[in-house]
């Protein structure tokens, strides 16, 4: 029985990633996503104040910037070219060699710079490098979106499948409670929440965000459980004498996967959206810490300055776009199945 659920398990799997890389921008979106998920997870090697490697006064040192050391302590990579210059040895910079919150760059500070061969995307008021700040920002962007989305899909599965499956007393409260903060607008709702509790961390808005918009998963959970306990099957499994956990396990919740992953999808972008407008509006990620609604609040203080706007703008707009797509490819894809 286990092996045959597993064949069914792989078999659907096989028919959705078929109809969903069928199409040619699902597969332009789920490529951007990916890229912009492994841009933020490799945000320290991409763009950083300390070098991939370097040899200074005979001894070498790999990662300095995930493995610090004294040594380099006081260095960044244009110190270490200077060093390097007077005493020898070897270098290797990442691809962008500045840091998200280096200011001073060979010892000067360049305010609002605009685009140049140093700075490809200009500087921002503090004169830190906007592209830096973008690299890192992913990190903000995709930290909040699946972490905070991945406490939604298990608070909202759980509620859910059980309320909806025992129904009765406890299934009318988790509907009572459903509509009750579907009332309120999210934004507003976490905006209070955060004003309330002060910005502490990045992980406190992942549990708000996730603590206050896991009704969307918990309706669609309950639509489709409520719908799947009148199947036949389930009728049968409860015949053969199956307890609750194995029923809910083999013959409902599979059923469920499909309208939640879809739903969790869009839930990423709306979650980076929210992220970034709390950014925008002081309530967000704490700085120092690089976020792309961040960058467009230092934009709105100096409207001038066109590059402040323009990329992390154009950033997060192709993100949330790429991820609505590859929402809309599952969906299609799901449905289908």
């Amino acid at each position: 029985m286990k092996k045959r659920d597993l064949g069914i398990s792989r078999l659907w799997l096989y028919k959705v990633n078929r109809r969903f890389y069928g199409k040619l921008a699902n597969i332009i979106a789920g490529g951007f996503v990916l890229t912009v998920c492994l841009v933020g997870l490799l945000a320290d090697v991409i763009a950083s104040e300390k070098p991939l490697a370097c040899k200074i006064e005979g001894k070498v040192f790999i990662l300095p910037a995930l493995f610090p050391s004294p040594e380099l302590s006081d260095h960044d990579n244009q110190s270490i070219l200077e060093e390097i210059a007077a005493h020898g040895g070897w270098t290797l910079a990442p691809p962008v060699p500045f840091g998200p919150n280096q200011i001073k760059v060979w010892g000067t500070i360049d305010w609002l710079s605009p685009p140049d061969d140093l700075h490809w995307l200009g500087t921002d008021s503090s004169g830190r490098d906007v592209l830096a700040r973008i690299v890192h920002g992913a990190r903000s962007a995709m930290l909040v979106g699946l972490s905070s989305m991945l406490i939604c899909t298990l608070l909202g599965v759980l509620l859910g499948a059980l309320t909806a499956y025992f129904g009765g007393f406890w299934d009318r409260i988790a509907n009572a409670g459903i509509e009750t903060l579907t009332a309120f607008p999210t934004l507003f709702l976490i905006l209070g929440i955060q004003g309330l509790l002060g910005i502490s961390s990045i992980w406190q808005l992942v549990v708000i965000i996730g603590a206050t918009r896991w009704t969307d998963v918990a309706r669609v959970t309950r639509a489709e459980v409520l719908r799947t306990v009148n199947e036949e099957y389930v009728d049968a499994a409860r015949a053969l004498g199956l307890n609750h956990v194995r029923i809910l396990r083999r013959h409902v919740l599979p059923a469920v996967l499909g309208p939640v992953l879809v739903s969790a999808t869009f839930g990423i972008a709306g979650a980076i959206l929210i992220e970034s407008t709390l950014s925008f509006l002081g309530y967000g990620a704490p700085p120092p810490t690089a976020s792309w609604g961040g960058l467009l609040a230092d934009a709105f203080e100096s409207q001038s300055s066109f590059w402040l706007v323009l990329y992390p703008g154009i950033v997060l707009s192709l993100t949330v776009l790429a991820i609505n797509v590859a929402g809309e490819g599952l969906s299609d894809a799901v449905d289908v199945i």
